[in-house]
């Protein structure tokens, strides 16, 4: 057999041949606690029964399983011999009748890596916590199925867990005598089946509406977290925003929520932001602030709140057939939590962030070798999983909010009501989606659709401006470019602004002063509206964020931009003027250095937390990937000596005055910033305002470890005073960044030659692994990623593997040779795994997307 990763063929072979009438899984996670003893994983008892139809009786299937081993089979009263029949992630299935019970009794191993049962053991009261997660296919790790989204069923779960713990499901759950039984579900998907088990702190709420028939809806509410973490848990905010976001997705969509209750699960060593589990939603813990956050946090967490929210309507109630579609509730979904964080809570602003963290996302993964169409082939689960991308979830969004804007919200909602209802719970391709819209906006979606939809890459729009004798503009148009790679020209409907300098409070500032909306079509587009308009000092392509693209500025735009960026009123417009100069600077069209000084100019004006922070990592990642190499320690100590200024000149106790110390731990490089950060932390140096928490400790430790200011002895102090799970991996982190050669190969040895510590231990460990200022010790590990990275994708987990031939990968080593080195591999691989060539293959783009920034920065005077 092919082994586990299931093709799309495959997938639609048996689609075709079966349909799921029902599974009852039964799961005994009672060792989980204890002792383990012998030399293989530590296993629960799964049994798994499967009622389901066969539209050729005497055909043949499989059914999915990874798992050390099976125990027995047995297939319509027929016992099946599991040596025979299961090969270690398929269970051959012959001679099918019309209707058919399968019964599989298998041992199922719990892991460390996030995939399937997570177990993991707090190092702060060794209390043990379990929870799954399972997209896009690590159910079959937990129990027996059917793996692929089209073959929903409903789910009768019953789990027999440690005396104490409590245990939790899709659907409600009683105890009685040491069992834990849960309500059926609805048809749902196996990659949305969950179990969460252990002693949980749990708070309760519920939400109560009145629905347009009369009747009532209750929803029971539920928020968890291990007791670690309770101090911590704000659980009233996690409450409001989601009453908030039921009351928004009810107004709009007209289909009640569909699942019963809604617990909310934030769970140790998670590696995603959160998944949609109808009835039982799984955020990474992070989400919960052990210290003092800026408002973005708050901001992020309610978006990623929302964003699953609407997957209960869309993913979960109607579902895609198979993995190409996966923008049918991804970027849905995506598009859906700004949509909602603006009109049903306090983050009013949250255009500003998707327009400057969200969409920065999407460009990036548009102008990789590996971009793609909204709409993607997906081959296979392998291909499935690296799809998890900007594309699918920013681009996606971007587009949908053009969508939007071309058919009218009206329409746009009034299609998802159809959508819902035509469609519950089964599975949908895009046409689905097409036909209700071109129901309710009366427009073809066919060409939007090819356009936006079915074709790959980011456009760029240009203004050019042409002025008369009397200093007017004789005619404004728009170019359109697009990369030879992806030469499809787009059609945008966007909103340009002409922005004048003007003295305000005695400060030199843009005000907009003209606006006109066009629909930009073909190479160039004339906006004839602006002609005989005064002559503009910044024309803004794409004010507002109407459409999905890369703006440019001509000469004179930039001028204004260089003396008054940061004193334009509109946040949302500075906003795109940054995210403009940002994606120049990545395209090697602005110096690294020259985008630097703009930040170090004009950031302590800006207002919003969120585009602060990102200007803060862009700033940051300018003078590691695009700064010439002769320049990097003179521009590194310009980032420092202004992050000093901002902090020493921030507002006492304000969010920004967080957001500069953070930055300023990262960036420091001079040992008077060493002297800076020491005094605050053992508290001989005091700002007013500044509370140095435990999570800013860690953040300042770090930045010491990494120049050898302290060591292992003060790393070891500070766990002591913080042993939690966050203390750990924070300890972890920082004794991988120490500044010595043993101290690399250790962290090598223990990420890539052994699988003893846990997905969240390898992150840290990764993290820790390649600083900037240690480019000389890492030099040796080029030859050896090459060397190792082939054996590692086979022998881990695809979760493991992705992280460490991500993060392994010597992008600092950045220079023409480690570039040859890359090409090397990739020629004498070609037969590699098609989602490990392209992981090289997106991390080669950005080595070479490196490398001529740095040589446009160098042709610059110093």
């Amino acid at each position: 057999m092919p082994g586990e990763n299931l093709s799309r063929d495959e997938a639609r072979e048996r689609a075709a041949l079966l349909s799921v009438d029902g599974y009852d899984v039964s799961l005994d996670l009672r060792s989980a606690i204890g002792e383990h003893s012998g030399d293989g994983p530590r296993t629960f008892r799964s049994v798994t029964t499967i009622r389901f139809r066969c539209a050729e009786p005497g055909a043949s299937s499989f059914a999915d399983l990874l798992a050390p081993g099976v125990t027995a089979v047995s297939l319509n009263g027929r016992d099946l011999d599991p040596g025979e029949v299961f090969d270690g992630s398929r269970i051959l299935l012959e001679d099918l009748a019309a209707d058919n019970e399968l019964v599989v009794d298998a041992q199922c191993a719990y892991s460390r890596t996030g995939e399937g049962m997570h177990r993991f053991v707090d190092p702060e009261d060794g209390e043990v916590y379990l929870y799954t997660q399972y997209e896009p296919a690590d159910s079959r790790r937990v129990f027996a199925n059917f793996e692929q989204p089209d073959l929903k069923a409903p789910f009768r779960f019953e789990v027999r867990a440690p005396e104490g713990w409590t245990v939790w499901s899709n659907g409600v759950g009683r105890q009685a005598d040491g069992v834990w039984r849960f309500a059926e579900t609805k048809p749902i998907s196996t990659y949305i089946t969950c179990v969460v088990a252990g002693p949980y702190h749990y708070v309760t709420d519920s939400y109560t509406r009145t629905l347009d028939d009369g009747t009532t809806l209750q929803i029971p509410l539920g928020a968890m977290c291990r007791k670690g973490l309770a101090p911590h848990f704000d659980a009233d905010d996690v409450f409001l925003v989601t009453k908030q976001g039921l009351d928004f997705f009810h107004e709009h969509f007209d289909y009640p929520y569909p699942f019963g209750k809604y617990d909310q699960a934030f769970v140790p060593e998670y590696n995603l932001g959160a998944m949609e589990n109808p009835g039982l939603v799984t955020f990474r813990e992070e989400y919960i602030f052990r210290g003092k956050v800026t408002q973005a946090s708050y901001e992020a967490r309610a978006n990623v709140v929302l964003h699953e929210m609407a997957h209960m309507w869309f993913g979960d109630l109607v579902t895609m057939v198979w993995w190409d579609d996966l923008w049918l509730k991804e970027s849905f979904a995506d598009f859906m939590g700004t949509f909602a964080n603006v009109g049903a809570t306090r983050f009013e602003n949250a255009w500003i962030t998707f327009a400057n963290r969200r969409k920065a996302w999407a460009y990036r993964a548009d102008q990789l070798p590996s971009t793609h169409p909204i709409t993607a082939d997906i081959r296979d689960l392998q291909d499935a999983k690296l799809n998890f991308d900007g594309i699918t979830y920013a681009k996606g969004a971007s587009v949908l909010k053009q969508l939007v804007a071309y058919v009218g919200q009206d329409a746009f909602l009034e299609g998802a009501r159809r959508y819902f209802k035509r469609h519950a719970y089964g599975n949908t391709r895009l046409g689905d989606l097409l036909s209700v819209l071109e129901e309710t906006s009366g427009r073809d979606m066919g060409a939007w659709a090819r356009a936006w939809l079915q074709t790959a890459g980011v456009n760029s729009l240009t203004p050019q401006v042409l002025l008369t004798a009397e200093g007017r503009i004789d005619e404004l148009a728009v170019l359109q470019e697009a990369p030879e790679s992806h030469p499809e020209l787009r059609p945008h409907r966007v909103a340009i602004g002409l922005y004048r300098r003007i003295e305000k409070d005695g400060l030199p500032s843009l005000e907009r002063y003209a606006r006109a909306e066009a629909d930009v079509d073909g190479p160039r587009t004339v906006v004839a509206e602006l002609a005989g308009a005064e002559a503009p000092d910044l024309v803004l392509v794409n004010d507002d964020d109407l459409t999905y693209c890369k703006t440019r500025f001509d000469e004179t735009s930039l001028a204004a931009l260089r003396r008054s960026l940061g004193w334009m009123p509109d946040p949302l417009a500075r906003a795109q003027c940054w995210s403009a100069l940002w994606n120049m600077t990545r395209d090697a069209l602005l110096p690294a250095r020259e985008f630097i000084d703009l930040v170090l100019k004009f950031a302590g004006q800006e207002t919003d937390i969120g585009v602060l922070q990102m200007l803060h990592a862009w700033a940051e990642s300018a003078a590691v990937h695009y700064t010439a190499p002769e320049q990097r320690e003179e521009t590194g100590r310009k980032l420092c000596q202004g992050a000093s200024v901002q902090l020493y000149g921030a507002e006492a106790g304000s969010e920004h005055q967080l957001a500069w110390a953070r930055f300023f731990a990262r960036v420091a490089d001079v040992p008077a910033a060493f002297e800076l950060l020491t005094s605050l932390l053992d508290g001989t140096l005091t700002l007013p305002g500044l509370d140095v928490d435990q999570e800013l400790r860690w953040a300042f430790l770090e930045s010491l470890a990494v120049h050898e200011v302290v060591g292992e002895k003060e790393l070891a102090a500070e766990l002591a005073r913080d042993d939690t799970a966050s203390g750990k991996r924070h300890q972890v982190r920082c004794l991988a960044s120490r500044p010595q050669a043993a101290v690399k190969a250790q962290a090598w040895a223990q990420v890539v030659e052994s699988d003893e510590l846990s997905n969240a231990l390898v992150e840290a460990t990764i993290a820790g692994f390649a600083q900037p200022s240690q480019r000389e010790l890492t030099a040796p590990y080029v030859e050896k990623y090459f060397a190792v990275i082939e054996r590692v994708w086979a022998e881990r987990s695809i979760q493991i593997g992705m992280d460490v031939v991500r993060g392994l990968f010597p992008s600092l080593q950045d220079s023409p040779q480690t570039l040859a080195a890359t090409d090397a591999w990739l020629a004498a691989h070609e037969d590699a795994a098609p989602a490990l060539r392209r992981l090289v293959l997106e991390a080669r783009d950005d080595l070479a997307r490196a490398l001529r920034g740095q040589a446009c920065d160098a042709g610059v005077a110093g």
